[in-house]
């Protein structure tokens, strides 16, 4: 355990203070004397007060005041030898936003296949408290919307802000939104870096294939899981007329096992709601590098530990002064 000051810019500020006011005291304000015509005898039968009491009653109030100043900066106890299981991992989570991701596969779960992916990516989050995470969106395009962070409050608000629009969805351009992601890990430090990819329809034509993507994947030693969103109704929408409707989109599972194989992940098949929770629960459980690491932020008030200091010498000087040493000014 050792002693950390939470508001050090406190106890500066007001001990600075204290010193001015001490040193304007004892050396540059001049003491009133005053002449009696029985100064001599007052002398000669030892019946002045000492300085020195003076001294002493004023170096116990400026340690009372200083103590208060330490306690204003709010002292307390940090634990330096906290450990924590961190898992040394760096994830991007790689999110397809395309028009088709509007549709949803249950009846009984109307949310739009955006929307639960949106949840379970942000309980995933939750769960990973010590690993940096960062967030790409692709549909016709890619763009990196978070970079690697530990903050996690900022990342849910983004991931919880997604929605389609923010790209051209007429496309869905996977193989752009996993080179991105690549991107972002590739100059990563971690023991582990991996790609969650989620997608749920055919990847259109564009400037980076799937299979250059891979390529870079392997060349920086990142695993891809890949996440296959649809059943083979091929999802649902409401229409304002005619009510419950098919979409027709279909997964594209040879290319997402071939990425998958390719990096050393794995692929899944989220056909409903019920299964994408199970889905990032398994990749949760499967991407854990155990091991331990000294943290130095455990702190506890102390607070309690000096306030009866400061009590026992408040009311040792105000005794001194109402008794023994009573008139001393």
């Amino acid at each position: 355990m050792f002693l950390h000051i939470a508001y050090p810019y406190v106890l500066y500020v007001l001990g600075a203070l204290l010193v001015a006011v001490a040193c304007i005291k004892f050396f540059i304000m001049r003491r009133t004397w005053y002449v009696y015509p029985l100064t001599s005898m007052i002398t000669k039968n030892q019946l002045q007060k000492s300085c020195g009491i003076k001294y002493f009653l004023y170096a116990c109030r400026l340690c009372i005041l200083g103590f208060l100043a330490f306690l204003a900066a709010r002292p307390q106890w940090a634990d330096e030898r906290s450990k924590v299981n961190v898992e040394g991992i760096d994830i991007v989570i790689a999110l397809d936003i395309s028009g088709s991701m509007e549709l949803f596969d249950d009846a009984q779960d109307r949310r739009m296949r955006v929307d639960v992916a949106k949840a379970e990516a942000i309980r995933f989050i939750e769960k990973r408290t010590n690993d940096p995470i960062g967030l790409v969106l692709f549909a016709n395009d890619a763009i990196s919307r978070c970079p690697l962070t530990l903050d996690k409050h900022i990342l849910k608000e983004l991931v919880g802000s997604v929605q389609i629009g923010l790209l051209d969805p007429q496309g869905t351009a996977l193989g752009t939104g996993l080179a991105t992601a690549v991107n972002r890990l590739k100059n990563a430090k971690a023991k582990s870096k991996i790609i969650i990819l989620l997608t749920d329809g055919e990847p259109s034509p564009e400037k980076i294939p799937p299979e250059t993507a891979i390529e870079l994947a392997q060349q920086h030693k990142i695993k891809v899981y890949t996440i296959g969103i649809g059943n083979d109704q091929g999802g649902f929408f409401m229409h304002p007329l005619f009510g419950l409707q098919s979409g027709q989109t279909k997964v594209n599972t040879t290319l997402l096992k071939t990425i998958a194989e390719k990096t050393g992940g794995e692929f899944f098949l989220a056909r409903n709601p019920k299964e994408m929770r199970s889905v990032y629960e398994k990749i949760d459980r499967l991407e854990k590098t155990d091991m331990q690491t000294d943290i130095f932020h455990t702190f506890y008030e102390a607070f309690e530990s000096f306030i009866w200091l400061f009590l026992a010498l408040f009311f040792f000087e105000l005794l001194l002064r109402i008794t023994i040493w009573r008139g001393v000014a």
